[in-house]
């Protein structure tokens, strides 16, 4: 993965923290919303999320593989493979993301 993102991105956007949160909750949303999420139970979630004291990104980003996976089984996902199957993907595409990237308005959650 991190070979992809600096031939891509360079590392001023790869190490971007801002940029990588949101393109995370990004993929995340719309992950759940093509498994059948709606817009009003995905803000209800913010707010509940957003209502409690941060939590432990090391913590966190075990909580996100556990329940990804668990995603994956629920919805009959083969987990590994999707990811192989994009990231071989977007190597494909590294000048069209560029692209894409580089006509967002920059320091924006839509960026």
């Amino acid at each position: 993965m991190t070979p992809w993102l600096l031939a891509c991105f360079g590392s001023q956007i790869a190490g971007d923290t801002s940029e990588r949160n949101h393109r995370f909750l990004e993929e995340a949303l719309e992950l759940v919303q093509a498994c059948g999420c709606t817009q009003e139970e995905a803000r209800q979630l913010v707010e509940y999320v957003f209502g409690r004291k941060a939590g432990d990104p090391v913590q966190e980003v075990g909580g996100v593989q556990v329940t990804l996976a668990a995603l994956c089984r629920a919805h009959g996902i083969d987990m590994e493979k999707a990811g192989e199957d994009e990231l071989a993907s977007i190597w494909t595409k590294v000048e069209k993301i560029r692209d894409k990237q580089a006509s967002k308005p920059s320091f924006s959650p839509a960026s």
